[in-house]
């Protein structure tokens, strides 16, 4: 058991002012997480800290995290996109999300009436990263360049040389939040407000 869990299960994640108050999301679903935390251990994953949350590693490599938003505490499988979801319980954090799947949940008696199905999918995440299975991840060149954006490349070279050095992840979600609004002063805008966090490399949620 890691120490950094122990203490983010008593204090929280710190990502946000609500750090080490009662309203915190870690407070509210503290047993919960207690609970996936001893599930998920029983599986043989070693426990590490990482993004400030619990995170599940198989020599070495992620294969969960568990955590929680307001709504509900939750296991989130790196590459859960792959696994069968023979009980169709999985979600998707996002509509654009392409790997990550979470299992949710919103009591802890869920959770124990869930625990064999809980284990079983995460042997299953065990078993697809043994076996070395990848996600098929769309390529950047797969997602449309907003027409504003495409004037902004074109107007400045400085602006898309910094853009093209960005790594695929962060142009992807300079991509999809651009094209975004309906409205082409708004995409414009985003554009404009953002153009100063290209230009120094970083990406939409980089501090």
């Amino acid at each position: 058991m890691n120490p950094k869990v122990d203490a983010y299960l008593e204090d929280g994640c710190g990502r946000c002012s609500l750090y080490k108050t009662p309203d915190c999301k870690v407070n509210t679903w503290r047993k919960e997480l207690i609970k996936l935390r001893s599930i998920v251990l029983d599986c043989g994953l070693s426990e590490e800290f990482k993004w400030k949350q619990p995170c599940y590693t198989f020599q070495n490599t992620n294969i969960l995290l568990v955590s929680a938003f307001k709504d509900y505490a939750f296991i989130s499988f790196f590459k859960g996109s792959l696994l069968k979801d023979t009980e169709k319980i999985l979600s998707s954090p996002g509509e654009n999300s392409q790997s990550t799947r979470q299992l949710r949940f919103t009591s802890i008696d869920e959770i124990a009436a869930m625990e064999a199905t809980i284990k079983a999918y995460i042997y299953e995440a065990i078993e697809v990263e043994k076996a070395g299975l990848k996600v098929n991840l769309k390529k950047v060149t797969d997602y449309p360049v907003p027409e504003e954006l495409q004037n902004k490349l074109d107007e400045s070279s400085a602006f898309k040389t910094a853009f093209e050095a960005l790594t695929p992840g962060r142009q992807r979600g300079y991509l999809l939040y651009f094209a975004q609004p309906k409205q082409a002063k708004t995409r414009k805008s985003r554009i404009e407000k953002s153009t100063p966090r290209i230009l120094e490399g970083k990406g939409l949620h980089d501090r």
